[in-house]
């Protein structure tokens, strides 16, 4: 037989065969065990089922090892294996849906794409998103936020139906909406917002007042005097103070404080300009 190896092969299935004289290298059948990486995680939560029972925070460690470098993929990892009962909202995983919005070591962000610290001598501190009730754990109720973007009339408004005709645009005028359409809506900026926190029941919030900016400008949009008006109140768009929290924690790095400003400078301009006795009004 050759001292070479030859190769034989039989059902489309490669055979090795070792010539005479060749000893077969043994390998290990067990795989090597990854080192562990214990990480503590300390979490809010709250039952409503168990009123008696007030909120706090839960430990719970994490082999980093045998988990993927997202928050997000820690959490799943708990209610997997070790807890069950924990809840919290999640979707895409990418960034995308929003859903996964909660506060993270003290700042708004989605735990789908804040990775995991990789020193372990320090706790991840993993709350809701602040100043919104609780329903449970890690989910926020977001009702009045998601009223507060239905307000806005977040959709294309016409005089005439269109009777499915296309409303084109110039490509400036599609240019001046980037940097607004790609917010998720995932609360991370309205929740940081101190004016938010105190006026959440008159004052729309970052998030909403970016989309209706959006819309403001839109050139294929003809309710601009209409949203305009709505927004002429001393709490819908005023309350906004620039403390710029909301755009610091955009995970998508969008700037709804530069849109605020945009906007406030276009109602005060159409108050001025319609309705010269407001003027001065803050």
């Amino acid at each position: 037989m050759s001292s070479i190896l030859s190769r034989s092969v039989t059902n489309n299935r490669s055979l090795l065969y070792y010539p005479i004289g060749v000893r077969s290298v043994q390998t290990d059948s067990q795989p090597k065990t990854k080192q562990q990486k214990i990480k503590k995680f300390s979490v809010y939560r709250w039952n409503p089922e168990n009123p008696s029972v007030n909120p706090h925070l839960q430990s719970y460690d994490v082999d980093l090892s045998s988990c993927g470098p997202m928050v997000l993929d820690a959490l799943i990892k708990i209610k997997n294996e070790m807890d069950p009962t924990l809840t919290f909202r999640r979707s895409c995983r990418e960034g995308i849906c929003g859903s996964c919005a909660m506060n993270i070591n003290g700042t708004n962000t989605l735990a789908c794409i804040c990775k995991i610290e990789d020193n372990l001598s320090k706790d991840t501190k993993i709350y809701p998103l602040p100043h919104l009730y609780v329903v449970k754990d890690l989910v926020p109720d977001l009702n009045n936020f998601y009223n507060q973007y239905k307000s806005i009339q977040p959709w294309l408004q016409r005089k005439e139906k269109s009777n499915g005709t296309q409303y084109l645009q110039s490509i400036k005028d599609r240019d001046k909406l980037d940097g607004l359409y790609e917010c998720i809506l995932c609360a991370c900026c309205s929740t940081s917002c101190p004016s938010y926190w105190w006026n959440s029941d008159r004052y729309l919030g970052p998030a909403a007042l970016m989309q209706a900016y959006r819309w403001v400008i839109d050139s294929r949009d003809e309710s601009t005097a209409e949203r305009l008006e709505k927004l002429k109140d001393p709490f819908s768009l005023y309350r906004c103070h620039t403390i710029m929290n909301c755009t610091r924690t955009c995970p998508k790095h969008l700037n709804p404080g530069k849109a605020i400003g945009e906007l406030k400078k276009l109602a005060s301009g159409w108050i001025q300009k319609e309705k010269p006795e407001m003027t001065g009004q803050s």
